[in-house]
């Protein structure tokens, strides 16, 4: 196997990993306020941490990797993940160490967007498209993991859904002693005149990046339980093919699921548009089509809501690795790193935020509001990207 074939196992791996560490939590809300005797905005808080962590740590960690390369600091994230799952299992019934098991979780996973996605943009002759179909593996992540803590927990309970996740993170770490990836010497200062960067232009993309990422985590972390109380058709339905055997749990992480896999389309559509069209024109369009599509899954339930969600999430995930590619185009490669923990740090960072105002929110003016305040920010991703196409039209 070429170098830049065991750079993508690697890092497809990675990124599906990284998703199902951040996915497994939201399938299983409900069944943990059960058994912790919580309400529902109270075990959501349970998570901001890990959520602010998985963002804030992505700069410092793309910095050491831009400094020392990507692979101790992914060999620190299989290890650090797999024992922060296994001490959530441990403590899942004590709430506050709970909490800071998963809070350990997104420290670790976030080493993974700046570190891998940096890799790539330095080791791929074809980033748009490597991108994408790392993209598709972060996405099959996306989908796995509601779909892997539903049927656990089915199965077994919350506990042992995290056990789970700890091993599987340690499958990454043998993957890599299996897979070497090639040698890569420390990032060396190159000559600013002869990269490209385009500083001014990137400050408006992070803008657009940080408002996709509350509407990114708004949206993944409400899912779950969105489709719980809005489905029951599709309850119904697996009800009567298993004769009563379906969970409404285990229901709404399989609707989940078949959103996320759908994303997986997107992802690689959006890396293909990226390579066909001007990425900047592709980002407008896939944020554009998000819009509608937000107030639509406000309104909507049971297989009418299945098909609107379908959409919006094809457009919401297919716009990452198109995303992606402009962040490359826009700083200078021995940055690429550092860049990517940047946008990470706006988009999970300051998208955690959006576990506290999906809460507030829920609490506040039920959960049927959440979708149409992910739609207002949606039209600002829009208006944000509309002034970043005119500054790139001005450069030009």
């Amino acid at each position: 196997m070429n170098s830049q074939r065991r750079v993508l196992v690697n890092t497809c791996y990675g990124h599906f990993m990284s998703h199902v560490n951040m996915l497994v939590f939201p399938a299983v809300v409900l069944p943990l306020a059960g058994r912790l005797q919580l309400e529902m905005a109270q075990v959501l808080g349970l998570s901001f941490g890990m959520y602010l962590l998985f963002g804030l740590s992505a700069l410092p960690w793309g910095l050491l990797a831009d400094r020392f390369s990507a692979k101790p600091l992914l060999q620190i994230y299989y290890i650090g993940a797999g024992c922060s799952g296994l001490a959530a299992a441990l403590w899942i019934d004590a709430p506050a160490r709970f909490a800071v098991a998963l809070s350990f979780l997104g420290l670790f996973a976030g080493i993974y967007h700046p570190a891998g996605l940096g890799l790539i943009s330095k080791t791929s002759l074809r980033v748009s498209y490597a991108m994408g179909l790392n993209g598709m593996f972060g996405n099959l992540g996306v989908a796995a993991g509601p779909l892997i803590a539903g049927l656990v927990n089915w199965l077994w309970g919350p506990r042992a859904a995290y056990l789970v996740l700890g091993g599987l993170n340690l499958c990454g770490f043998v993957l890599m002693l299996s897979l070497p990836l090639p040698g890569t010497s420390r990032s060396t200062p190159a000559k600013a005149h002869k990269e490209n960067s385009q500083w001014g232009i990137f400050g408006i993309l992070l803008v657009a990046m940080m408002l996709g990422g509350v509407a990114y985590r708004g949206a993944t972390v409400i899912l779950p339980t969105y489709f719980e109380l809005k489905n029951q058709a599709l309850f119904q339905w697996l009800q009567t093919l298993s004769s009563g055997r379906f969970s409404p749990n285990l229901a709404a992480t399989l609707a989940t699921s078949m959103i996320f896999i759908a994303g997986m389309l997107g992802q690689y559509i959006g890396g293909r548009t990226a390579e066909r069209v001007k990425p900047v024109h592709g980002y407008l369009t896939f944020h554009a089509i998000t819009v509608p599509m937000a107030f639509l899954m406000a309104v909507t339930t049971d297989w009418r809501l299945l098909t609107v969600a379908l959409v919006y999430f094809f457009f919401l995930l297919g716009m990452q690795p198109i995303e992606n590619t402009l962040v490359a185009n826009l700083t200078p490669k021995r940055l690429h790193s550092s860049a990517y923990g940047t946008k990470f740090v706006l988009t999970f960072g300051v998208g955690a935020l959006a576990v506290k105002m999906v809460g507030r929110i829920q609490t506040g003016h039920g959960i049927e509001a959440v979708f149409p305040a992910l739609g207002l920010i949606a039209v600002l991703v829009v208006a944000t990207i509309v002034l970043l196409l005119v500054r790139m039209r001005r450069k030009i």
